[in-house]
This record gives structure tokens, C-alpha cells and sequence, in this order.
């Protein structure tokens, strides 16, 4: 797999050439991407999102997900994402004085319906593009927060998510434990992501499985190599 990445602070050119990319990844920020070319498909809590060239995407933060980058036949899967921080939206909360009218409880992903403001935007991106590495995080920033306003403008309602800054709460640990057992992450990110301290995470686990988190992971992810390689002793 041949695989680029140009990165800026908070922004992140991707571009794979003649294969597959796939992966997963944890966003602790909110992401607005493009794609300029080629298709992808995200698995985020339990559900897949599919997105095509010109597409327009949100990603809600604090999320585990699943990727697959597919190139278009003979060129190249290309896109671009920024990622906007905590300390960018906290400032642009208090001198726009904006708050959250009530809590977002919809989807991880959205799909964001195309304007002009968004496409002169991702124009404005081209050294990005380029590779160029003179620019300065200043300006960077400036151009985060130029994502964040443009996503206001287009999407008023978005501020009920941009602006909560509350840490995830406390969920149903055995239901995201089922969905979300592949993902390769440490303990405490499992424990943050259910709203749970470590060892109340740990403590909470037993009571569920009567098992610990470490040997229930390792079993159900073996189970699960076990299946796929029966099943592709079977073709043959």
C-alpha cells in the first residue's frame, strides 16, 4: 500500500495510490473533511457511513472508528480533514458569546450538504495540498477556525455539538464492549469512552462477564481469528 500523509497542525492531507488504505483511528476532536477523489466507508459505533468524491463529512469527537480508503480505478484516494481542538473552540465560544441550546444524542458522522462556502474553503487549501513547509501554526489556526465559523454558518444547529465540552458519560458498558471489543486500544481509553474511571471500568467489567477486561478481550478477539480462518479453510 502506498500511503501519504502532509500534516499541518490540526490538518491532515491523506492520499493512497493504487490500494486499499485501511485502519482504525480515535478522534478526540471533531473532524470536517473532504474527499477529493476515490470512496471510503467508516464504521463508527455499530453503524457504516459511506462517502464518495465531493462529499462533505463531520465526524463527532470521541469516537472509535474503522476505515477503508478506496482509490479510483488507475488514480488515487485523496482527502483532507480538520481537526478542531478543544482550545480554538473554547475561544470562539466566548467572543462570539455561543451556547448550547440543548444536548446532541444523533449520529457520529454527517453528512454535510454542499455550498459554495464550503467548496471556496477547501480551495483556500491547496498549500496544503502542496506540501509546502512554510506555513506557520498561526495561520493554521486561522484556517481552523475559518472551518468552525463556515460549519456555523451553514449548520446553526451544529453548535449543540461543537460547544459541549463535557467529558462522555456514563453508558451501557456491556452493549459498547460488544460493539466495540476489535478495536485495539488500551484499557483506559475503553474506560474514558464509557464515561467510567479505570478501576471503576475494570470493577464494572467483572460484575458483567465475571471475567477481567485483558483475558475477555483476548478470548473474544482468538474466537474471532478462530471463525475467519475456518471459514476460509472452507472455500478451499
Amino acid at each position: 500500500m502506498e500511503k501519504q500523509e502532509q500534516t499541518r497542525p490540526d490538518i491532515l492531507y491523506s492520499c493512497y495510490q493504487h490500494k486499499n488504505g485501511e485502519g482504525e483511528s480515535f478522534n478526540a476532536n471533531h473532524i470536517f473533511s473532504y474527499i477529493y477523489s476515490g470512496n471510503s466507508e467508516v464504521s463508527v459505533g455499530g453503524k457504516t457511513y459511506f462517502s464518495r468524491e465531493g462529499d462533505f463529512r463531520f465526524f463527532r469527537k470521541n469516537q472509535l472508528a474503522r476505515y477503508i480508503k478506496f482509490p479510483p480505478p488507475g488514480g488515487a484516494y485523496k482527502s483532507i480533514s480538520i481537526s478542531m481542538d478543544q482550545e480554538t473552540l473554547r475561544s470562539i465560544q466566548e467572543e462570539n458569546n455561543l451556547e448550547i441550546s440543548q444536548p446532541y444524542n444523533g449520529e457520529g458522522v454527517l453528512s454535510l450538504k454542499p455550498n459554495n462556502l464550503f467548496k471556496n474553503y477547501i480551495e483556500s487549501l491547496t498549500p496544503y495540498l502542496n506540501g509546502e513547509n512554510d506555513i506557520s501554526k498561526a495561520l493554521t489556526t486561522l484556517k481552523v477556525k475559518e472551518a468552525i465559523m463556515i460549519l456555523l454558518e451553514s449548520n446553526p444547529s451544529l453548535k449543540n455539538i461543537l460547544f459541549d465540552f463535557s467529558e462522555p458519560g456514563k453508558i451501557d458498558l456491556e452493549a459498547y464492549m460488544n460493539t466495540h471489543y476489535k478495536f485495539n486500544v488500551d484499557l483506559s481509553r475503553f474506560a474514558y469512552l464509557t464515561g467510567r474511571s479505570l478501576a471503576t471500568f475494570k470493577r464494572d467489567f467483572e460484575k458483567i462477564y465475571h471475567d477481567s477486561p485483558n483475558r475477555w478481550l483476548q478470548r473474544k478477539r482468538l474466537n474471532d481469528a478462530y471463525y475467519l480462518i475456518k471459514e476460509r479453510l472452507a472455500i478451499f
